[in-house]
């Protein structure tokens, strides 16, 4: 069975990237990162994403390296910005690199373990605020790493993000028809008790089971 290595954060566009993996008939390793974010509870999510699909789950302990990159709400004691997820004031949530950081690290376990596929969740509602989620950044990043690790591995080994041009509420639709357990996922940035219902990826995640007509199960405070 081929291998997809999988960067799973614990959010509902890459918990619903592992059960499409596993769908498509993947062993599944997923790979969770401590960057030192506030919301560290969405790694619990990824966790029982792995055991409810028999995967293999690992978090990367990058929290020494998180504290290096400065000025975003996320890392930082900024507060994290209400309103719509593609509101210039967002920005305040990019972490410097991170993708390129995550994806070259997935690459390195990718080669070791002779996987096929390194997989990631970059949606097409990502393109607004961040650079490293976009089209131009993953066949740039993927071209790179060609040259990066050619030679060594698996010679199939890509680069997939199946859900680059698609917007959230369509990966709500898909999540639904393989079962995602959506109340098991985790979107909040400001990493409370529940959702606060007000920040970016809050109504972003309101809006994508609105858009999609699949009922929200989240709790939210507001």
């Amino acid at each position: 069975m081929p291998t997809a290595i999988a960067i799973v954060s614990g959010g509902l566009d890459s918990v619903t990237l592992a059960y499409l993996l596993k769908a498509q008939g993947y062993d599944i390793h997923l790979l969770s990162f401590d960057y030192g974010q506030r919301h560290k509870k969405e790694l619990d999510y990824a966790r029982i994403c792995a055991e409810r699909l028999n995967g293999k789950h690992n978090i990367v302990d990058l929290s020494s390296l998180g504290k290096h990159l400065k000025g975003s709400a996320l890392t930082d004691d900024i507060d994290v910005p209400d309103g719509h997820y593609a509101d210039a004031n967002m920005a305040i949530t990019v972490v410097p690199n991170r993708n390129a950081i995550m994806l070259s690290i997935a690459y390195g376990i990718a080669v070791s373990e002779e996987a096929e596929v390194v997989a990631i969740g970059a949606h097409g509602g990502d393109h607004y605020i961040y650079p490293d989620c976009r089209p131009d950044f993953i066949s740039s990043f993927e071209a790179m790493q060609k040259q990066a690790v050619e030679g060594f591995g698996n010679a199939k080994l890509h680069l997939a993000a199946p859900f680059l041009h698609i917007g959230k509420h369509q990966i709500v639709s898909l999540g639904d028809k393989l079962g995602v357990q959506f109340a098991d996922t985790w979107s909040c940035y400001k990493g409370g008790a529940k959702h606060c219902g007000t920040c970016g990826t809050c109504v972003e995640r309101k809006e994508a089971f609105e858009l999609s007509g699949v009922p929200d199960p989240t709790p939210y405070e507001k």
